[in-house]
Parts: structure tokens; C-alpha cells; sequence
């Protein structure tokens, strides 16, 4: 009812306002008034009020002591805790047989930021269509040696068909249509699903890691991949189509672990291509954390136009566009395949 009345006034707010002071204030903290203070019955009344004065400035002036050393100290909270040990040799399949799901894309950049953040890396470009290479900055019409010839031709060295990438510390073994013959070359080789495994490991030790990025298929492609590989790296796109391929892409993983390859594992489901903006995307996230819990990375790659120009220059967004979400989001995701 006070307040109504105060807002109801025009000229006399602060009147009415400064009536209601003394309620809302401490009545024992007044100014101190030379005059007024004959009460106390010390003598020099002055100095009484003057002792309790200095006596809280010391207080006051030693409490904002330690502040200062804590913002000039900022420095200690700031390091990181010390890196874990890198694997040497650690092959990783990055697989899902749905295309556009950002296996190309997130091969390139997962690779470029272990890179970045001081990992010795190679990439294996297993897909005919050679995006990998292209992202790169190489034209695969132009290439004379590829991984084809290195699966194929007893003659080719691991060294010879390497090749450097603009990332220091990032490799690249590429990749074109040729690759796409190799399937029918291999029906008739013995043990043919660990081609991929023998062409490999002259070199995998001089490495960290080894992101294979493999074809948008459960072809003897992507099994010779499973078979190398240590663990699996499932690129998921937020859409229903690309979760209900997954039931058929884990019991293809299950089917390898049994038969061939006892060691290999699921490093985790990447979720991809998320737009936040829409309900589905978020409902296709949320029942995949549900289904998988723990195996699906805390980082999630969120849709982005960088991820479509970094390609035209050939850099991995991490170099491209340093400073954009995407970017940020996949040295987060190299720090999270560092730490497991």
C-alpha cells in the first residue's frame, strides 16, 4: 500500500521515498557526529570512534591483500592437467555403410586436430571416391600411387605412397576410383580381409594414430578396415534414417570381433549434423543417448557452412576457420579420443 503510493506521486517520490529510509536501514550506522557523542562516558570520544575506524581498516586493508595475488596467480588454475600418454600404432575405423553421415568430414578434422594438439597421425583414404584426398588439397586424377596399388602391387612401398599433408604431424595415404576394383582383386587372395592389416604395418608404429576412413558400405572394404582397426569410430547423424542403420552396422562389428579381429572395440558414436533449431534432431540425439549411454562422445558437431567451404581449399576446418564452432568442437573431440 506505501509503494502504491509512492509510484502514484509525481513531484513528491523522493520525499515519500526518504521517508521510509530509516525502516530499510540499520539505524546503528549513521555518520558519526563530533557533537552528538558526549554520550559515551570514555573520555576523548574522538579517538574512540577513530580506534574502532583504524581498527577496521587494517581488517578491510588485509582481507583485499589476498585477492590481488589471486588474480595475478590466475595462472595456476589455467593449465590443463597433464596429457595422457599417446598409444603408438592405434588404428581407428571411421565407419557407418549410410552415406553423408560426415566420415570424410570428420576423419579430416579429427585428424588435423590430433595433429594440432601434438599427435603423430596418418590418414588412410579407403573410399573410391577419394573425398579424403580431395579435402586435402590433392586431385586423385593425379595421383600415380594410392593405396590400391599398396593393397595390390607386392612391389610398393608403405613409404611411396605416403604423403604429406599442410598440418604438420598429419600423413595421408590417398585414394581414387582405382580403389573401387580392389574388391574384385581381392575375392580370390588368400586371407583377403587382412589386406588392408599387412599393407599397414611396415609404418603404423611411426604413428600415434591411424584414422581409416572407410566406404559407405559393409563391403570387403570396410571389413578389411574392421580388421585392421583397434577400435571402430561411428559417425552418427542426427536424422532417423541414420539411426536404423545402426542396429545392422553393430552386429556387422559384432561378427568381425568374433571371427577375425578379437581386439577390436567401439571407440564411441560421434553425433553429427545436429541442428539444434529442429525437434527431430533432438529427439534422434536423445533416443541415442539412450540406447548407448557412455559409448556416445560428450562432443556433439553441430551444422555448419565452414564445414562445406573448408573442402574448396583444401584444409581441414581446423585451419580454415580456426576460430568457428566447428573447429572448436573437433579439438574437443581430439582431446576426448586422447583421454580414453
Amino acid at each position: 500500500m506505501i509503494w502504491d503510493d509512492v509510484r502514484g506521486r509525481d513531484s513528491g517520490a523522493l520525499e515519500d521515498q526518504q521517508l521510509f529510509l530509516p525502516d530499510t536501514l540499520p539505524a546503528a550506522r549513521p555518520r558519526p557526529q563530533p557533537g552528538p557523542q558526549p554520550e559515551p562516558p570514555p573520555p576523548v570520544p574522538d579517538t574512540g570512534t577513530e580506534a574502532p575506524a583504524n581498527a577496521e581498516a587494517p581488517d578491510a586493508s588485509s582481507e583485499p591483500a589476498p585477492p590481488p595475488p589471486e588474480t595475478n596467480g590466475s595462472s595456476p588454475p589455467v593449465p590443463p592437467a597433464p596429457r595422457p600418454e599417446l598409444p603408438v600404432g592405434r588404428i581407428l575405423a571411421v565407419v557407418n555403410q549410410k552415406g553423408g553421415v560426415g566420415k570424410t568430414t570428420s576423419t579430416i578434422n579429427l585428424g588435423a586436430a590430433l595433429a594440432l594438439e601434438g599427435a603423430k597421425v596418418l590418414l588412410v583414404d579407403f573410399d573410391p571416391q577419394g573425398a579424403l584426398s580431395v579435402g586435402l588439397g590433392l586431385n586423385p586424377n593425379d595421383l600415380e600411387l594410392t593405396v590400391y596399388n599398396l593393397l595390390l602391387d607386392a612391389s610398393v612401398t608403405f613409404d611411396e605412397v605416403v604423403q604429406q599433408a599442410k598440418v604438420p604431424g598429419l600423413d595421408l595415404i590417398p585414394s581414387n576410383i582405382d580403389l573401387a576394383g580392389a574388391e574384385i582383386m581381392l575375392v580370390s587372395e588368400v586371407a583377403r580381409e587382412q589386406a588392408l592389416l599387412r599393407a599397414l604395418a611396415p609404418g603404423k608404429e611411426r604413428y600415434n594414430y591411424v584414422l581409416i576412413d572407410c566406404p559407405p558400405s559393409l563391403g570387403l572394404l570396410t571389413v578389411n578396415a574392421l580388421t585392421a582397426a583397434d577400435a571402430v569410430l561411428i559417425p552418427l547423424e542426427c536424422e532417423y534414417f541414420a539411426l536404423r542403420g545402426m542396429a545392422l552396422l553393430m552386429d556387422t562389428i559384432t561378427k568381425i570381433r568374433e571371427r577375425i579381429n578379437p581386439r577390436l572395440q567401439v571407440e564411441g558414436i560421434l553425433a553429427t549434423m545436429l541442428d539444434a533449431r529442429t525437434v527431430h534432431g533432438r529427439e534422434v540425439l536423445s533416443r541415442v543417448t539412450d540406447a548407448f549411454g557412455d559409448k556416445l562422445f560428450q562432443t556433439i558437431i553441430h551444422k555448419t557452412i565452414r564445414f562445406a567451404e573448408a573442402p574448396v581449399v583444401g584444409e581441414p576446418i581446423v585451419t580454415y576457420a580456426p576460430k568457428s564452432g566447428g573447429a572448436r568442437e573437433y579439438l574437443d573431440l581430439a582431446r576426448e579420443v586422447m583421454s580414453r
